[in-house]
């Protein structure tokens, strides 16, 4: 059996996993009416992308839908799937003898048949006479829209496929609803890979301490699921604020690389997910630099868990994603006015639009291949809503079981948002304002898990401290 494995103590992903991928797409393919027989999807799989005008790349990562499809590490490929049969066939590049120089030994075509199990592999520069020869009535290519980037995919192509019908739209919805659905298979993958980044992430929490640099906390992520975990790449740059930084939803880009000191009292919230075989993981501990929350880090910390713990009770096969924002919106709220900070009708607070000014985001997405993962806003799917305080949604479907989704509440101080709130008088109503205040440079909390959708529950793959006391009592183990 053919695997992916980067080590013999890394998981094993078999390449029967993209082979199944293959046969469901096909099989949603034969059931559409526009598809007939002699129809074959054409993609094209990902190429180097270098530093600006140099000669070095970027490390290379595949194209998702072409990994969905075929697992293949390299780049410059082509994949071509028969519909009727679900035969594919793999085109790789033809690469002079000096490149072996360089990248090492040439493989043979039946090397890379047996490497990725697929049925045949050719050439790049033979699909031409392949299609020649295969006399297909159509050509699907694939091209639409990503909603959480607004990017459009580029569409395969070879010279002489003017020559032959091509549909470069029929593909997209219908291979990304493949992608929301995880296969058993899949679902292994990215068991594996949650516990990779939960296990980092714990590693971190007893690493981190006042006098240390955000960055070395990233520092021990990255070693840990790289050196562990065989994951050479995270599915985004990690996101490892302390003190007023934690309030900065996408902090640790490259202006504000996560350099600064930790701060006895700064509360971190620490963003990152390893990535394996090309799946993704999505993890959030927040959690107090010195290891003991204060009062008011322990009352922002709980309303935040408190939400998060209601979603997992409540999501499931046949519930409308939506609701379970506005769920953790309502519980938070309501702990919040509980502690003291608000005042007034919780329902009152929702339809003002006053959660959106705490969490400023959606509950999480979905979550896969890619960190925000295909699926979200399908041409028969539920529309983005257009409340505000929910219109941050990166999808707002009904769940199913086999989706993988991250829950994530937070609560942020952010202070041009503090200001609008104090300013608005439809909202600073619900506001006690010397509690409120005395926020301002709080920063923020983020829980966030990564969650199997079942048809009774789901279940949480992100295996971390979450408890006031869990997590005190990991940090006791800190390193000196």
């Amino acid at each position: 059996m053919a695997t992916f494995q980067m080590s013999p103590h890394t998981y094993a992903v078999p390449m029967a996993l993209f082979r199944k991928n293959r046969r469901n797409l096909c099989a949603a393919l034969r059931g559409q009416s526009a598809v007939e027989q002699g129809t074959y999807v054409l993609l094209q799989g990902g190429s180097y992308v270098s530093f600006n005008d140099t000669d070095t790349s970027y490390n290379f990562r595949q194209e998702s839908f072409f990994q969905y499809l075929f697992g293949v590490k390299e780049p410059r490929c082509f994949g071509v799937l028969n519909v009727d049969s679900g035969d594919s066939i793999l085109f790789v590049p033809r690469h002079l003898e000096e490149y072996a120089t360089w990248m090492g030994r040439l493989l043979t075509l039946e090397e890379f048949k047996a490497m990725y199990e697929v049925e045949n592999v050719r050439y790049v520069d033979e699909l031409p006479k392949f299609f020649e020869n295969a006399y297909p009535k159509l050509i699907l290519t694939l091209s639409g829209v990503n909603s959480d980037s607004g990017l459009r995919s580029e569409p395969a192509s070879f010279d002489g496929i003017e020559k032959y019908v091509v549909n470069c739209d029929l593909l997209h919805p219908i291979i990304s609803e493949c992608r929301v659905i995880k296969t058993p298979e899949e679902i292994e993958v990215l068991r594996y890979v949650a516990k990779v980044s939960s296990d980092a992430h714990i590693k971190v929490m007893q690493f981190m301490a006042p006098g240390r640099s955000e960055f070395e906390g990233e520092s021990v992520f990255l070693h840990h699921s790289y050196s562990v975990g065989g994951c050479r790449h995270t599915s985004y740059t990690c996101i490892c604020g302390s003190g007023i930084n934690s309030a900065i939803l996408h902090y640790g880009h490259a202006a504000a690389p996560n350099d600064k000191v930790v701060k006895n009292g700064d509360m971190c919230l620490f963003d990152m997910g390893a990535n394996y075989c090309g799946y993704a993981a999505d993890i959030t501990c927040s959690f107090p630099a010195n290891g003991k929350f204060t009062p008011d880090q322990k009352f922002i910390y709980n309303a935040v868990l408190d939400a998060r713990n209601a979603v997992l009770s409540e999501a499931r096969e046949g519930v409308c994603w939506v609701d379970m924002h506005r769920l953790a919106s309502r519980v938070m709220l309501q702990r919040l006015k509980e502690g003291g900070m608000l005042k007034g009708d919780v329902d009152e607070m929702l339809a003002a639009g006053l959660a959106g000014m705490f969490q400023p985001h959606g509950l999480g997405h979905l979550i896969g291949l890619d960190v925000h993962d295909v699926g979200g806003y399908l041409p028969d799917q539920p529309p983005r809503p257009n409340e505000p305080w929910l219109s941050k949604l990166r999808f707002a479907r009904i769940l199913k079981a086999g989706m993988y989704v991250t829950v994530e509440p937070g609560c942020y101080f952010i202070e041009w948002l503090m200001d609008k709130v104090l300013e608005d008088p439809d909202l600073n109503k619900f506001i006690v304002k010397d509690v409120y205040e005395r926020f301002r440079c709080f920063g923020g909390v983020r829980i966030e898990d990564d969650v199997l959708i079942t048809k009774t529950g789901n279940e949480n793959f992100a295996i971390v401290p979450r408890t006031v006391e869990e997590i005190e009592k990991c940090m006791i183990q800190r390193n000196s």
